[in-house]
């Protein structure tokens, strides 16, 4: 798999993200994805009890979401639906960090593998993915809106004992700077 580095320039909590935090939410993803999802599309993603919505704030400025990542159970797969860190907080660890925490609930949860759709030019993420254990399963064809490709990433085996000791193993480094689930 990977070593994966710490982040080590944040005081950060990650938390299971609320309707209170909907106003951060969309305001990150407008900054991320030019509005992909609306208000009303994030307040169902929060209604659903098949939706893990996490996300990270900085301990110094409580009500600022600087990434947040969002998963649907869907009978033993995580579906990755969101990933995003705000444009200036990237290249610190925190996409790292949140993968690591949407896997290790998605593995909490008794799921069995992860799956997600990337843009084919996104290459940083697919890295990311990659660097993870995730693996090129197929390819949808003008899968967004402007038309581009998006690629398919699968990741099998999460309910394993070697995948929850990668986790174990990778915890104290990508872990070392976030308060886990606080309020």
């Amino acid at each position: 798999m990977f070593e994966p580095t710490s982040v080590n320039t944040f005081n950060l909590k990650l938390k299971l993200l609320t309707t209170k935090n909907l106003y951060e939410i969309v305001a990150l993803d407008k900054i991320c994805f030019g509005g992909l999802w609306s208000w009303e599309t994030y307040q169902k993603e929060l209604d659903s009890s098949n939706c893990k919505l996490l996300g990270i704030f900085s301990n110094s400025y409580s009500e600022y979401l600087l990434a947040m990542g969002c998963f649907w159970a869907i009978l033993e797969e995580a579906h990755i639906t969101i990933l995003a860190v705000n444009p200036q907080y990237q290249r610190q660890g925190l996409g790292q960090t949140l993968l690591y925490f949407l896997l290790k609930v998605a593995v909490d949860y008794g799921l069995e593998r992860a799956t997600l759709e990337v843009r084919i030019s996104n290459l940083a993420a697919i890295s990311l993915y990659q660097k993870f254990g995730f693996k090129i399963a197929g390819r949808r064809s003008k899968y967004y809106e402007d038309g581009e490709d998006a690629l398919i990433l699968w990741l099998s085996d999460i309910h394993q004992p070697e995948f929850k000791n990668n986790l174990n193993k990778w915890h104290g480094r990508i872990c070392k700077c976030v308060n886990t689930l606080g309020d």
